[in-house]
């Protein structure tokens, strides 16, 4: 891929869209919270939890109507309109989106049981595909001819959907298993959308202004706004939760965001190290969320070795883990940012930069982040020494 010129690039507009949701995010969702106090959707203190008094939640409320003005304002833009004018792309994740913020709303007052929650999934997963959210094509690391790196491989409309649902549902519960922390879920993803963004920025300047690169641009700066905007209400100490109807929007917007950036693309037209390059909106998402789909596959294992539900809840995630280290809340929030940030825009930078440069800085950096993370136990061991 070329590298990124700003010239003629709409970035004015995609961040103008984008602080317009992070203001409307910001707004509004002091109205969700005493709304959610009059409604009793409270999340009090449990054995598992981190908080210690009871605090409302709902918060996905007021960032998904965030999302929707920021999607408003780009149909008024001239340039941006054309993110609706030649996909549906953004009014499926805005309908899907709504669902599942719905099916969260009840239940973070009425606590829906876990299987009626993943029904609701896969149904906004099918709402997605229905409107055209879905892969057609995919790249993989075989059959390649000559010098060509891996093969594509051209899904049906039933491949594509199952694979859309299957994106949709590890992202969403991703997401939801990682939302143990104040600021912890809206914090990543705001770096995977912003990272995102920029990707699709790239890509838009790389194929002279394709408008198919409109979309996944628009979707994703609108969520990194509505996640920005909701950060000063929920960073440690929070004063409301964004609860299963934002965490669960935000793994649907960023798994739509990455099919609509990486899935329709006719990857013929680019090399093989390029057409995997295109694959990065994906690989962005799954590096900055890495750590929680891991999280969450290690949950799984260690509660169905002990004869319990995937489902059933436990203190051993991975912020809670860093909490026993010795961390703040605060710093072990700060510490996954890092970690998320350097793997997120790595990812982004080796499509846009050279490769051996950005895998330095971002090795460097890992190395300065696992310095960081085990300080304390070094700390506490001499101390024990001593």
């Amino acid at each position: 891929m070329t590298p990124v010129t700003t010239a003629g690039l709409p970035i004015r507009e995609y961040i103008l869209v984008g602080l317009i949701a992070a203001t409307l995010t910001f707004l509004l969702t002091g109205v969700i919270r005493r709304l959610a106090i009059r409604l009793g959707a409270i999340a009090n203190p449990r054995a598992r939890d981190v908080h210690v008094i009871p605090i409302p939640r709902m918060g996905g409320v007021g960032m998904y109507l965030g999302v929707v003005g920021g999607m408003a304002m780009a149909h008024q833009l001239p340039v941006l309109r054309r993110a609706f004018d030649f996909s549906l792309d953004p009014v499926g994740v805005l309908i899907g989106g709504g669902v599942i913020v719905l099916i969260g709303a009840l239940d973070d007052r009425f606590e829906i049981d876990a299987w009626t929650k993943l029904a609701g999934q896969v149904m906004c997963a099918g709402i997605l595909v229905i409107f055209g959210v879905q892969w057609n094509v995919f790249w993989v690391p075989w059959g390649g001819n000559g010098d060509a790196l891996g093969s594509v491989v051209t899904l049906d409309n039933n491949q594509g959907g199952l694979l859309m649902v299957l994106l949709v549902v590890v992202l969403v519960n991703a997401v939801n298993f990682v939302d143990g922390l104040d600021g912890l879920a809206a914090g990543l993803g705001f770096i995977a959308a912003a990272a995102t963004c920029a990707f699709s920025l790239g890509l838009l300047n790389s194929q002279g202004g394709d408008v198919g690169v409109y979309p996944p641009a628009l979707i994703a700066a609108t969520l990194a706004g509505a996640c920005l905007g909701f950060l000063p209400h929920n960073f440690q100490p929070a004063k409301i939760f964004m609860g299963d109807s934002g965490s669960m929007m935000i793994g649907l917007m960023l798994a739509g965001a990455t099919t609509s950036a990486s899935g329709k693309i006719n990857y013929t037209r680019f090399g093989g190290s390029d057409a995997l390059a295109l694959l990065s909106p994906l690989l962005v998402v799954v590096a900055v969320l890495f750590l929680p789909v891991l999280d969450l596959l290690m949950a799984v294992i260690r509660r169905t070795r002990r004869g319990e539900s995937p489902f059933a809840a436990d203190k051993m995630h991975l912020h809670h883990r860093l909490l026993e280290i010795g961390h703040s809340q605060r710093r072990a929030v700060l510490l996954i940012y890092l970690w998320a940030g350097l793997l997120g825009f790595g990812a982004v930078s080796m499509t846009l930069f050279d490769t051996t440069a950005v895998l330095w800085i971002v090795g460097a950096g890992l190395v300065l982040a696992g310095i960081v993370s085990v300080i304390p136990r070094l700390r506490s061991r001499n101390q024990g020494v001593s």
